[in-house]
């Protein structure tokens, strides 16, 4: 078959999921990767089943989870074209000085570890394709949040966007980082009042994947247009 093959990781809901549905409009197939394994199933069967899609449980935090990951797309598809290295979780309150450490712990293994074992687990392949890495860093990892250690996480994305761009460069892959302001998602408990939309996000990342190959779109800062005041 000669459709693209995305891999999403964080694909069960929010930006992931919006972007899998896009991405199938635009006749990519997809390897959809979180932990809620019923949540993907069922986003397999909305997608047009195992010809569009696959679902594949993956813990990021674990090395041996994302290879296999890597291995199962493979042995599905064939290839792998793009990788949306998209999982993250947020943080609680309580500033630098009185957050809860084990929050951070699971917040800074998923944003940062996550997103470099991604790197690790898909370059082989990507290389092989000349292919697309996108990474969801944050309009946060490019401001001072007073106490928060959710931007600071954002900050090492961003890092490891620009890093990783350059350790590939002359290899034929590109490398762009997806920066969201605020995106009315399942990632916040209370929605947001004023807020963008995951499929905003979506077309984002569509849009990166649609330039030529000699076009290398380094960052989207995509933030909601500022409320009308009255």
């Amino acid at each position: 078959m000669s459709e693209p093959v995305l891999l999403i990781t964080g694909a069960s809901s929010g930006i992931g999921a919006a972007t899998a549905r896009h991405a199938v409009e635009q006749g990519y197939r997809v390897a959809l990767a979180a932990r809620s394994a019923d949540k993907l199933e069922a986003l397999v069967d909305e997608l047009g089943g195992a010809d569009s899609a696959l679902a594949v449980s993956c813990d990021v935090t674990d090395k041996t989870s994302q290879q296999q990951m890597v291995s199962n797309t493979l042995a599905h598809f064939g290839r792998i074209d793009a990788v949306f290295a998209n999982a993250g979780i947020g943080g609680k309150p309580g500033g630098f000085c009185g957050a809860d450490s084990d929050v951070w712990k699971d917040m800074i293994l998923t944003n940062v570890y996550g997103v470099g074992l991604t790197i690790q687990a898909c370059a082989d392949a990507l290389k092989q394709s000349r292919g697309h890495l996108l990474i969801t860093g944050s309009a946060a990892g490019r401001a001072t949040i007073p106490g928060s250690m959710y931007s600071a996480t954002k900050w090492a994305v961003s890092a490891i966007g620009y890093g990783v761009r350059e350790e590939l460069r002359g290899t034929g892959v590109r490398v762009t980082l997806i920066e969201p302001g605020m995106v009315d998602t399942p990632f916040f408990d209370d929605k947001p009042e004023h807020a963008l939309t995951d499929r905003d996000i979506a077309e984002a990342v569509l849009f990166s994947l649609s330039r030529p190959a000699s076009v290398d779109v380094n960052e989207i800062l995509v933030r909601p247009t500022p409320k009308i005041e009255d």
